[in-house]
């Protein structure tokens, strides 16, 4: 690995995050072979509180696996999902430092201006306001230092916490789920591949007045900083109080903004959190991260679109299809109707041909359904969810996260039925391989769309 993968760094990382989970994984151990009791609601609030207090990947992490179902139990997923993404930014003299490294010691003369203050800071990075010497707005992300470290050793504490999880409760591998967060953790790091998708997004979303995509600034970005226009735009939660007809049109857009690259592309962005996207005064919306992005072969989708079908029309033999042509293997029809009772959730909204909310039932309806389902599938003898099935599960429900809180009524299957009336998996592929190679998306010469139906196969 690049940058700062150093045994060192490494070290120091292990150190850390097993000093703040040591004696919480010596606690379920403790559980499990002893016959201790263990309050869950405790451990997990004494979990987020060690998770808390260290920056970078593990609060990251923390945060994806509490919206991706049954990958941790409720109690768990509700105390991480509180970890806040904005953790204090790295002073001037780390600034200064990045910036040389990556520019050279001439770089204040390549901007007109460079603020000191970062504009935003997260997990992974912090962002600085800037001007170039033409005049134009910029944003500068830089990469934290030893970060490729803190990658792997969190990602090792992770693979850690969730084989605990399964011995207890063995309804969901989660080997796959591993591999794939580690998988886009690792792409995350390289800020050369997320310029690549940013202009991914520019040309699919080409078409599309009502986003904005931020334009990377080659000569100005490296692996670890990345230069873009900067685009205006206020925080999503302040349109969250708008008036219902705004609230609505930002709805639409962001249904588009998500599902266009996904149905027409194969590609998906896969971190729901609220501050990769600012609000337009038109309700246009501002995509603003893409380190998280999903390429996802054409058979895919068409079971994505296949699913659908099978639940409108009852029809057991295409939901069979579906779920195969996802990589799901050997399903009694017991596990297919337990499979379908997550279905229906997630699509009602798209099923219903009228306007209403993303969801109807208040409270955690959604997380009852899922206990419900984990408990049958658990039954049943457990499941091993493809890797591809991950993130477009999460992406699902993060989405819906961003409707409930614009409280949107629209008609979300007349939307739908808008993307996919014309669906060619055929054409799909074609518009996807020119699209990746346009872009400069790396691995694209490998084809990723045969290579992930091999790895279905």
């Amino acid at each position: 690995m690049a940058g700062g993968d150093n045994l060192g760094g490494r070290v120091r990382r292990y150190a850390r995050v097993s000093t703040a989970m040591g004696g919480l994984a010596a606690r379920l151990a403790g559980a499990r072979y002893l016959g201790m009791p263990i309050d869950r609601a405790r451990h997990a609030a004494d979990l987020k509180a060690a998770l808390g207090g260290i920056k970078g990947p593990l609060m990251k992490v923390a945060q994806l696996l509490a919206t991706i179902p049954d990958a941790l139990p409720k109690e768990y997923a509700g105390e991480l999902a509180g970890l806040q993404a904005n953790a204090p930014a790295m002073g001037w003299p780390f600034v200064r430092r990045r910036m040389q490294a990556e520019l050279g010691p001439d770089w204040p003369k390549k901007f007109r201006s460079f603020e000191h203050q970062a504009a935003r800071a997260a997990s992974l990075g912090q962002v600085h306001r800037a001007t170039s010497l033409s005049g134009e707005k910029l944003a500068c992300k830089l990469q934290y230092p030893d970060m490729a470290s803190a990658v792997e050793a969190d990602l090792n504490q992770l693979k850690l916490v969730m084989s605990l999880y399964e011995r207890y409760d063995r309804a969901i591998t989660t080997d796959e789920i591993h591999a794939e967060i580690a998988e886009r953790l690792r792409e995350e790091l390289d800020y050369r591949r997320e310029a690549a998708h940013m202009r991914l997004y520019r040309l699919m979303l080409a078409g599309e007045k009502e986003i904005s995509v931020p334009e990377p600034v080659p000569e100005l970005s490296t692996a670890r900083l990345l230069t873009m226009t900067w685009i205006e735009g206020t925080p999503f939660l302040e349109a969250a109080k708008a008036p219902a007809a705004r609230r609505n049109a930002i709805a639409r857009n962001m249904f588009r903004a998500w599902y266009v690259p996904f149905y027409y592309y194969g590609v998906i962005h896969g971190d729901p959190h609220l501050g990769n996207y600012t609000v337009r005064e038109d309700a246009g919306i501002n995509l603003l991260d893409f380190g998280c992005v999903r390429i996802f072969p054409p058979l895919f989708v068409a079971g994505v679109i296949d699913l659908y079908h099978a639940l409108d029309r009852d029809d057991a033999q295409l939901a069979v299809h579906a779920y195969e042509s996802w990589g799901f293997r050997n399903l009694s029809r017991e596990m297919i109707a337990a499979l379908n009772r997550w279905a229906h959730f997630l699509y009602a909204p798209l099923l219903d041909d009228r306007k209403r909310r993303i969801h109807e039932q208040q409270g955690d309806y959604g997380r009852d359904v899922a206990e419900e389902v984990h408990r049958e599938i658990r039954r049943l003898g457990g499941v091993k969810p493809p890797r591809e099935f991950v993130f477009m599960d999460r992406a699902a429900i993060g989405l819906g996260s961003v409707f409930m809180h614009l409280k949107a009524e629209i008609n979300w299957h007349r939307l739908f039925h808008e993307l996919i009336e014309d669906f060619d998996k055929d054409a799909l592929a074609k518009r996807q391989k020119s699209a990746l190679r346009e872009a400069g998306v790396p691995g694209t010469e490998r084809e990723p769309a045969k290579a992930s139906r091999r790895r279905l196969a």
